[in-house]
């Protein structure tokens, strides 16, 4: 099964409609990639849920979590800032919360974590920016 997102209009349905995205590598560095796309996300009117487990307190001015399994609000999308190989490990953590949507940020893609979601129902998109998509499909 080879790696392929899901077409521009479903990208854009799951953009409409989602409130929240738990962001799995958010930094607090203002100069770091993560934390410019959630800034610009949260900008858009989506709430942030930091996931760093080396984190404490609050990113963004949300509170920050270690794990997605210790998120106890509902997540829409789950958006990825880590390295590819640690794309199965967030995948098998993904599936035991109630979200349905994993996203890996651009440069960021991994076939048994694809293949793995795509097992389980998920809708997955990797190796694209939530944000260029979003400024692209939705256009605020």
């Amino acid at each position: 099964m080879t790696i392929e997102n899901p077409s521009n209009k479903t990208i854009k349905e799951i953009l409409q409609n989602a409130k929240s995205i738990a962001v799995v590598g958010l930094s607090d560095d203002p100069e770091r990639t993560s934390y410019q796309v959630s800034k610009a996300m949260q900008e858009a009117g989506y709430k942030i849920i930091p996931v760093n487990p080396k984190l404490k307190g609050e990113v963004l001015g949300e509170k920050v979590y270690a794990s997605l399994a210790n998120i106890k609000e509902n997540i829409d999308i789950i958006n990825i800032f880590r390295r590819s190989e640690f794309l199965p490990g967030i995948a098998r953590e993904a599936v035991e919360i109630d979200a349905k949507v994993f996203w890996a940020q651009q440069g960021v893609a991994n076939q048994e974590a694809f293949e793995y979601l795509k097992e389980r129902e998920f809708t997955v998109i990797m190796d694209m920016c939530i944000k260029v998509a979003h400024s692209v499909l939705i256009g605020k």
